[in-house]
């Protein structure tokens, strides 16, 4: 499969899977239990509510951010190569809450950990764009370090 079709198919993948997920919050879709409930939040600013007295502005902070990194990856083809379905994730879970932004006002929150501590809202976007920074860590420490140590070998 070829790097371009992987990294559409994870921004596809990544911008359906929330923007579902999303919509049926906004259905009236609710879960509570002793752990953690699935609830209906509009995050009008970013991680923790920081910066919502932008209001209005920060949709566009918020583009202005993703194209610059656009525009970096573009500018470092090979980094962008080598983590190609990472940064699909990346793209296209920020995207999607950059579209809730546009649309709501703010991006949709759902997810509610609250069991010894009451942790941030958060929505599968947040949780995919971790997951693709890990990916990018993971092999940038781990990978590159191993296969650095079996050529010095």
């Amino acid at each position: 499969m070829s790097k371009k079709l992987q990294f559409i198919l994870c921004f596809i993948a990544a911008f359906i899977l929330d923007q579902w997920v999303k919509q049926l919050t906004l259905g009236g879709m609710r879960w509570q239990s002793e752990y953690f409930d699935l609830t209906f939040a509009l995050n009008t600013g970013i991680a923790f509510s920081m910066l919502s007295f932008l209001d209005h502005y920060l949709k566009y902070f918020h583009l202005v951010f993703i194209l610059i990194l656009v525009m970096y990856l573009f500018w470092q083809k090979k980094f962008l190569k080598e983590h190609i379905v990472a940064f699909g994730i990346m793209l296209g879970s920020g995207c999607s809450n950059l579209l809730d932004r546009f649309v709501h006002g703010g991006v949709v929150d759902m997810f509610f950990w609250h069991k010894w501590f009451n942790f941030a809202i958060f929505n599968v976007a947040d949780v995919m764009i971790n997951i693709s920074v890990a990916l990018i860590f993971i092999q940038e420490i781990f990978i590159k370090r191993r296969s650095k140590n079996d050529r010095m070998d």
